[in-house]
C-alpha cells in the first residue's frame, strides 16, 4: 500500500515520506479499512513536530478518517465488509494512522458513516466533531444558555457553534480573526461574532449579556485567553478547556475566586466509553437528519501531505484539510 510516515520528529518537509508499505492484516477483533479521506488535525503537526514522543521508530500520521471496510479479523461479523465507515483514534498511541491506503484497527473505532454523509466529510469526525461535542455536553444542558465558542470558525469551533444551538443554547457568541471567518461563524449558526483583532472581546461581551457574561465558554487556547476568563464568564459559569497554544496557563486566583467559575480540561483521545458512544449516537443521528453541516477548507493527495500539514500548522485554511490517500 501507499502510505506517509515519518521516522523523526521535525519540520513536515524534512521528515515526512510517501511511499510504499506492507498490507496492515487484521488481527483479532479489528476491521481493515480502504481509507479514501484522512483528516489532518492540529495535533497531527504537533506530534509530527515533537509535542509528544515517537511511540515507535517508524510513525504513520493522521488519527481521523473515512473509508470502507475490506476485511475483518476473527471474531469480528463478516457482515461489516462493504461499510462505509469513519474512524477515531486511528494513530493514538500506536504507530499506523490514516495517511495510508489501508489501516487495521479494533472495529469499535470504525463508526459505521451514513451513505448522506461524504468520506470527507466523516473524516473531520474523530477529533474536530467529538471534540466539539465533548465541549458543549459535559457537566450539564445548554438549555437557555449563553455560549461563547472561541475560534467559532476553527475546526472544532465551526461544529460547536452549531451544536450549542442544537442542544438549545439561547445565543452562541463565536469569536474570529478575520471578516472571512465571521462569516463561516454565522453560516454555522453564531448568533452574534466577534473580530478579536478589531474589537475588545471583554466589552462586547459585556454589552451583548447585559454584563452576565457567557454561561459556558468553549475554550481553544486557555494559555491565550486565561486573563479574559474572568471578564466573560457568567458567575459560577464553566469553561471547558480543549486546547492551549503555550505549554503553561495562569489563571489569576483573585478575579477567577470571585468569579465562581469551574475549569474542566479535556482530551478528546482520552473520553470515557460512555462519553464517546453518547457523542457518536448525537452525531449519528444529526448527521441522518441532515442537522450538521461540514466545512472542508482544503484537500490534498497523499504525495501532497507535507503541504497538508503546513497548511493545518499555519491555520491559513477555514475548516479542515483532508488528504486523500
Amino acid at each position: 500500500m501507499r502510505a506517509a510516515w515519518y521516522e523523526r520528529n521535525g519540520p513536515a518537509g524534512e521528515v515526512l515520506q510517501v511511499g510504499d508499505m506492507p498490507d496492515p492484516q487484521p488481527g483479532p477483533g479489528e476491521v481493515r479499512v480502504r481509507v479514501y479521506a484522512s483528516g489532518v488535525n492540529p495535533s497531527d503537526w504537533k506530534t509530527r513536530s515533537g509535542s509528544r514522543p515517537m511511540v515507535t521508530p517508524r510513525v504513520v500520521p493522521h488519527s481521523d478518517g473515512a473509508g470502507i471496510i475490506d476485511q475483518v479479523g476473527a471474531g469480528v461479523d463478516p457482515v461489516r465488509v462493504g461499510e462505509r465507515v469513519w474512524i477515531w483514534n486511528g494513530q493514538w498511541k500506536r504507530p499506523f494512522g490514516t495517511a495510508a491506503e489501508l489501516i487495521a484497527l479494533p472495529s469499535e473505532q470504525a463508526v459505521p458513516l451514513p451513505e448522506t454523509i461524504s468520506f470527507e466529510a466523516g473524516a473531520c469526525l474523530g477529533i474536530p466533531a467529538l471534540t466539539a461535542h465533548r465541549a458543549v455536553t459535559v457537566d450539564g444542558s445548554l438549555e437557555g444558555q449563553t455560549v461563547l465558542v472561541a475560534g467559532g470558525a476553527g475546526a472544532v469551533g465551526l461544529y460547536a457553534v452549531q451544536m450549542a444551538k442544537l442542544l438549545g443554547a439561547a445565543r452562541v457568541i463565536a469569536t474570529v480573526s478575520s471578516p472571512e471567518k465571521a462569516r463561516h461563524a454565522s453560516e454555522a449558526g453564531a448568533d452574534e461574532v466577534i473580530d478579536y483583532k478589531r474589537e475588545d472581546v471583554a466589552e462586547r461581551i459585556v454589552a451583548l449579556t447585559g454584563g452576565r457574561g457567557a454561561d459556558r465558554v468553549v475554550e481553544v487556547d486557555i494559555a491565550g485567553n486565561a486573563a479574559l476568563l474572568p471578564r466573560v464568564v457568567a458567575r459560577d459559569g464553566l469553561c471547558v478547556v480543549y486546547g492551549s497554544n503555550a505549554p503553561q496557563a495562569c489563571l489569576e486566583f483573585g478575579p477567577m475566586i470571585l468569579s465562581g467559575a469551574a475549569v474542566r480540561f479535556f482530551i478528546v483521545y482520552e473520553l470515557s466509553r460512555e462519553a464517546r458512544q453518547r457523542g457518536i449516537a448525537d452525531l449519528t443521528r444529526w448527521m441522518t437528519d441532515g442537522c450538521l453541516k461540514h466545512t472542508i477548507g482544503a484537500t490534498f493527495p497523499l504525495d501532497a501531505v507535507v503541504e497538508a500539514h503546513e497548511c493545518v500548522e499555519s491555520g491559513r485554511v477555514v475548516g479542515n484539510v483532508v488528504v486523500s490517500p
